[in-house]
């Protein structure tokens, strides 16, 4: 069992650092004052290669695993470029799998060298307004006609589809009382966004303003059978490929924002003097910003745990779930913290610490909320009744 950094995981870090070094936190708190695309982070990612971390080398990436790219993002959040950094290319990092995985060699190579450039932008389309996490109850449908499938329907909190040419989309192809399982007939595409048939609708929310979410109302999209993956049908499952490298993502990425929170507080702490001494020396100071810690280095073996059973190819739900929820829960704690060692200055937009605490309540909602995991475990490790 080894708990040292790797050299090669050191290396990933110290050039994710040198990628980001430009991107301060002046301009992070910038992209959140004005909402734009942070595509000049995103064309420097691109072009040092981050986008094809974990993309087969024969398609332009570097064929490493969810543990490297954990560390990539990792670094990412770490920086100060929180979750709007790390969301301009995080779909590069899962949702791309299902392709990779369940992709024929022809739709590999047409569709996963320009994403790894940078030069096409993706979105996720699975998400849908009625359904919320019960994923097999989705309503938009897909029929096929000839040799295209039209698709109508509605997706919710789809990212970066105001940038976005192509979409990674979800839709039933089979009414569901005409399935076996309730898992049946879902179909997965990969295919245009035309905005001719989407219209594509902002919501304005708490954080990450750089990066968009939307509503997608879908009107006869035409999708060619070609922009299939796999069989009709099975998307459900080509789908779950990318879920547990989602939730670990997630976890080095709320960690990430947890421990920047904490150096920001930590420092502050240090040098911030009140009757006549550091605040720091302040056990009631001291102690809060302790447990963050532990609670982070907690988080992220857990997260590594995780990494490494899925990179072997071994079941690791349980892990990917509870990476997640731990790292959400400590990363928040520590943001938390950072504003109140801070006080009145922790409200202050120039001190950037408000800014983390509205960009981790991301890892605490999406893409799984905490008490979903929580059933999970109890269900699958704990063999407790289902409760729902």
């Amino acid at each position: 069992m080894q708990f040292e950094m790797p050299e090669e995981h050191i290396a990933i870090r110290d050039a994710a650092l040198q990628t980001c070094a430009p991107f301060t936190d002046e301009y992070w708190l910038q992209r959140d004052f004005d909402g734009e695309f942070p595509e000049a982070f995103y064309q420097a990612v691109a072009e040092a290669g981050w986008l094809g971390i974990a993309i087969p080398e024969q398609y332009g990436g570097s064929g490493l695993g969810v543990t490297e790219a954990a560390i990539l993002m990792q670094t990412v959040a770490e920086t100060g470029a929180c979750m709007a950094g790390c969301a301009t290319f995080h779909i590069n990092l899962f949702g791309l799998m299902p392709i990779v995985v369940f992709g024929t060699e022809e739709q590999k190579q047409r569709w996963l060298p320009p994403s790894v450039r940078g030069q096409v932008k993706s979105c996720f389309g699975v998400t849908e307004p009625n359904t919320g996490l019960n994923t097999t109850q989705l309503k938009t449908r897909a029929v096929l006609k000839g040799d295209r499938y039209i698709v109508n329907g509605q997706k919710v909190w789809i990212s970066t589809a105001q940038v976005a040419d192509k979409i990674l989309l979800l839709a039933r192809s089979t009414p569901l009382e005409e399935c076996k399982s309730h898992t049946d007939g879902l179909t997965l595409f990969y295919t245009d966004l035309d905005r001719d048939r989407v219209s594509v609708r902002r919501i304005e929310k708490m954080g990450r303003k750089a990066v968009d979410s939307n509503e997608l109302f879908i009107d006869e999209l035409r999708i060619p059978v070609e922009d299939r993956i796999g069989e009709e049908g099975k998307g459900f499952r080509y789908i779950l490929h990318g879920m547990n490298p989602e939730r670990i993502l997630l976890a080095a990425e709320a960690i990430g924002i947890g421990r920047v929170a904490l150096k920001k507080a930590a420092a502050y702490a240090a040098e911030r003097v009140v009757f006549g001494r550091p605040i720091g020396m302040n056990q009631g100071i001291q102690h809060p910003l302790a447990v963050n810690w532990m609670e982070l280095e907690a988080a992220n073996l857990m997260m590594l745990k995780a990494g490494d059973l899925y990179d072997a190819g071994k079941s690791c739900g349980a892990e990917a779930n509870a990476a997640k929820y731990l790292a959400a829960e400590a990363g928040y704690k520590a943001c938390e913290q950072s504003i109140l060692t801070h006080g009145g200055f922790g409200y202050a937009k120039e001190y950037h610490v408000e800014r983390y605490l509205r960009e981790i309540m991301i890892a605490r909602i999406a893409p799984v909320s905490r008490e979903m995991i929580l059933s999970y475990i109890a269900e699958r490790v704990l063999s407790l009744p289902k409760s729902y």
